[in-house]
């Protein structure tokens, strides 16, 4: 969430940011309900002063029953009007970089292409032609078992999952990051501290309401909270984690779109990247994890594009985001498979995570976050880039060593 006191004091920045963002945000409703709710904190503390004064010069039972109701009066209120108060402050987005373009999707910029779209001297077949032709994606089996929007991975092609997870992982680990297999189910209060939930982002996600836990979407969502209500040392900052998990996703509103192959599904594997850093750092740490996952690609080589994204695409946590599209040859076009976003100290805030300063004060840290690979994606599109005529997939050089072979078929 924001910071009050910073958008007490730049009302108008706080609501054109907002607006920038797609959010019509009026600051005096918010500001009228805290100064309510400071209000009451003030006589609640007072009325607790008079009890305790009473009780201490043993005076009237009838007195003390007075002061009794009116701060039971009191704190009822207060509850009220903290409900109302947090309900308007957690709905404000984070204020985007002044170096996000505004607007919507469509005013996305390319800031950057790598190597010319693939492509064939035969017509290209999506990967989900050529997992069905080679065995690997059964989709069929999984729609019996779980429904649509899900697949068995199988033979080579779980083979070749578990070699990008261990080029990926080598790869990482070189730049300092801690390897974390993190819980997948995590409790509404963690989920909540992380800023998803807010303006149908709870429709995106799976509940066990029985058991108040949330199915993660991505690692990031276990492993911000990790440090929740902590004070970091200074020089472990920053403080990197590499998370493998499962991640679960309704795919809410995106019915009628890419409903064949594994693009857009319900269950995938992901490896995440987490920093923890000052604030000082978050944009530098921001831009190296971006280099860190064009350097990924580039081992692979797939082409790529890198998107600044617009203001209205960015959700609520983010301050700035970059996404990498690669080619899909069977679609002429290129689809997101990378994104990274520099949070700012918007999820620390709810989280209480903090650092002591060179100036010995509690500061609160900052978080960044960003896609080292979602499996399905880039599977998907080493499969078009890399097919052969006769059907075949050819693996990336990068990738034979660890896989044990050269093709696919």
């Amino acid at each position: 969430m924001i910071d009050i006191k910073k958008l007490k004091e730049n009302k108008s920045w706080f609501e054109q940011k907002s607006k920038e963002k797609g959010f019509e945000l009026s600051v005096d409703i918010l500001i009228n309900v805290d100064q309510k709710r400071l209000v009451l904190i003030s006589e609640i503390e007072e009325l607790n002063r008079q009890k305790k004064q009473i009780a201490s010069q043993k005076q009237s039972s009838l007195e003390g029953k007075e002061l009794k109701e009116k701060l039971k009066e009191k704190e009822e209120a207060l509850k009220t009007t903290e409900k109302e108060y947090f309900k308007i402050l957690y709905k404000i987005p984070n204020p985007a970089k002044d170096d996000v373009p505004v607007g919507t999707e469509e005013n996305n910029q390319v800031i950057e292409t790598k190597l010319s779209p693939t492509t064939f001297e035969f017509t290209p077949k999506s990967h989900e032609e050529l997992g069905k032709s080679l065995g690997i994606i059964d989709m069929e089996s999984a729609a019996k078992v779980s429904g649509s929007r899900f697949y068995y991975l199988k033979g080579k092609g779980a083979e070749l999952e578990l070699a990008i997870l261990n080029y990926a992982k080598d790869f990482i680990l070189k730049e300092n990051f801690t390897l974390v297999i993190p819980p997948v189910l995590i409790n509404s209060n963690s989920m909540w501290s992380m800023g998803y939930l807010e303006h149908g982002g709870s429709e995106e996600t799976y509940f066990l309401e029985k058991d108040d836990l949330f199915l993660v979407g991505t690692a990031e969502q276990s492993i911000g909270p990790m440090h929740k209500n902590e004070t970091l040392a200074k020089n472990s900052l920053p403080l990197k984690y590499l998370g493998y998990s499962p991640s679960f996703r309704r795919e809410s509103g995106s019915y009628g779109k890419d409903t064949k192959g594994i693009i857009r599904v319900h269950q995938f594997n992901k490896l995440e990247m987490f920093v923890f850093c000052e604030p000082s750092q978050a944009e530098k740490e921001h831009e190296i994890i971006l280099n860190i996952q064009k350097k990924l690609v580039d081992g692979l080589g797939l082409p790529y594009q890198v998107i600044n994204i617009a203001s209205q695409d960015l959700g609520l946590p983010a301050a700035k985001k970059y996404d990498i599209e690669v080619w899909f040859p069977s679609q002429n076009r290129y689809r997101e498979t990378h994104s990274t976003s520099n949070t700012t100290d918007f999820q620390a805030r709810r989280l209480n995570t903090k650092f002591v300063n060179d100036s010995g004060q509690k500061e609160l840290i900052n978080t960044v976050n960003g896609t080292a690979f979602a499996f399905g994606r880039i599977i998907a599109a080493i499969m078009e880039n890399f097919q052969t005529k006769d059907g075949k997939v050819k693996v990336p050089e990068a990738l034979q060593p660890y896989a044990g072979f050269d093709f696919i078929g």
